[in-house]
């Protein structure tokens, strides 16, 4: 297939978090053959039933092009213009995944050895599949992970801590809410004083930030609500431990609150003559230490990831395929230069 096509043929398949089997199948039967011709070999590394990440290497892997399978719902199929590649993942990530495949191909066609490709399960939720990968290292010098990044390099991007924030109360008859204990009440008081909350700042990651992505509660209009809770994610940019606490505090004592994800602020690496940016998201990067020092880098914008105008430029699909030869190029004289 061509870059174009195997772009979309990749998006048609549904592959929502948790529902990546469809596309994982079609990756590692598109690798198989790849692997065979080139001396390598192909497999699939099981997350959990009917989950697996796709690994596929041509010789001792020094270096390690991975993206994600998974998207974020709603599925809706591709469509092509004369500038586009439009439909549920087209840059976040089955673009960068068509893109990284056919730098491979690449590479291999002009004798490249000791590289490799790890595409995993998902990232849009909890990086489960990352988190398998990290028990699994192949001996990795080097990792490029694959994000929208208008294809610059990533210096750094910000962490992530997603916090279940719970409030209860005492149900009463709405007409006597004396008799009993509003959690909304409750709730919406200690998300007020989050709002205001003092969020700290890095000179390269800029501030962190704050965003109420859910709440839900209560049994009906005229029942004063005993239970009530909200879903929040910080975009952090500095350890979490100690800010933890202090959304603690700041939230109240009567407030639960539950750590349900935390990913940590990463700064990454760079190549000479290559734009750079930083990035606010999060990617599966804090989970693959064990697969390298990492650099992030693809085609495509994060504005238009996770939202029904989800497009790639063709144009930034093929400058990308040159890219991730250049960077694999470079990353694999570094480990020349140090192993001599």
């Amino acid at each position: 297939m061509q870059l174009f096509e195997l772009t979309r043929a990749l998006v048609d398949i549904e592959s929502v978090t948790a529902g990546e089997k469809a596309v994982g199948d079609f990756v590692y039967e598109y690798l198989r053959p790849l692997a065979s011709r080139h001396g390598g070999q192909v497999e699939r590394m099981e997350v959990e039933p009917e989950r697996f990440n796709v690994f596929a290497c041509w010789g001792r892997p020094e270096v390690v092009l991975s993206t994600h399978l998974d998207t974020v719902p709603p599925f809706f199929p591709s469509r092509e213009d004369d500038e586009h590649i439009w439909g549920r993942g087209a840059c976040d990530a089955k673009g960068i995944l068509a893109a990284m495949i056919k730098a491979v191909e690449g590479l291999l066609a002009e004798g490249g050895r000791n590289l490799g490709v790890l595409f995993l399960v998902g990232e849009e939720r909890n990086s489960a599949g990352a988190r398998c990968a990290s028990l699994q290292p192949r001996g990795a010098r080097y990792l490029i992970n694959g994000e929208p990044t208008e294809n610059k390099l990533a210096v750094g991007s910000k962490g992530a801590l997603r916090l279940e924030v719970e409030a209860r109360g005492k149900m009463a008859h709405s007409a006597y809410p004396e008799l009993g204990e509003s959690a909304i009440d409750k709730l919406i008081d200690a998300l007020a004083r989050l709002r205001s909350f003092p969020w700290p700042r890095d000179p390269v990651l800029g501030e962190a930030t704050c965003n109420i992505g859910t709440i839900s509660g209560g049994r009906a209009p005229n029942v004063i609500p005993d239970l009530a809770r909200a879903e929040v994610m910080i975009r952090l940019v500095s350890s979490s431990q100690d800010l933890f606490e202090q959304v603690r505090a700041a939230l109240g004592p009567d407030i639960q609150l539950r750590e349900v994800l935390h990913m940590p602020p990463v700064r990454l690496g760079t190549v000479p003559g290559l734009p750079t940016t930083v990035v606010k998201f999060t990617t599966d990067i804090p989970c693959l230490v064990n697969w390298g020092e990492p650099f992030l880098l693809g085609p495509g914008s994060i504005h238009t990831a996770h939202t029904e105008e989800e497009r790639v430029e063709k144009k930034q699909l093929v400058e990308a395929v040159g890219l991730y030869q250049h960077v694999v190029n470079e990353l694999q004289g570094r480990s020349d230069a140090t192993q001599h």
